[in-house]
């Protein structure tokens, strides 16, 4: 699965081999930022629609726009690393880790920002 591959090559180091985050992801570290959060059903990934997912991976958190204001994080860009398609595969194998009823409340969170 190029997914698989893709996400272990670029956000393994920090979202963790078994999508699992950083520890004590929900606290701030000493430099004020919030470690890397999982990506399995204990995160918060689910709760975002697809397309700012894809924002997230292309540009990194960006104050105003995918984060709060005034916000800072660790989270790097990949526009120039990894393609629109490559990114949409790392974010199929993420999901393809959902259970059904994670996977239905991301994809009703997708489908209301579309309307």
């Amino acid at each position: 699965m190029q997914g698989r591959a893709i996400y272990a090559n670029n956000c393994a180091a920090c979202h963790g081999e078994s999508l699992q985050g950083q520890p004590n992801w929900r606290d701030r570290m000493p430099n004020g930022r919030l470690p890397a959060p999982p990506h399995d059903k204990t995160g918060h990934t689910w709760h975002h629609p697809d397309a700012m997912l894809v924002d997230m991976v292309k540009n990194g958190l960006v104050s105003g726009s995918t984060a709060p204001p005034g916000y800072v994080s660790d989270m790097p860009a990949y526009r120039d690393i990894l393609s629109d398609q490559e990114i949409i595969a790392v974010l199929a194998y993420i999901k393809s880790n959902w259970p059904p009823k994670v996977l239905e409340a991301q994809k009703d969170v997708t489908l209301q920002r579309q309307n």
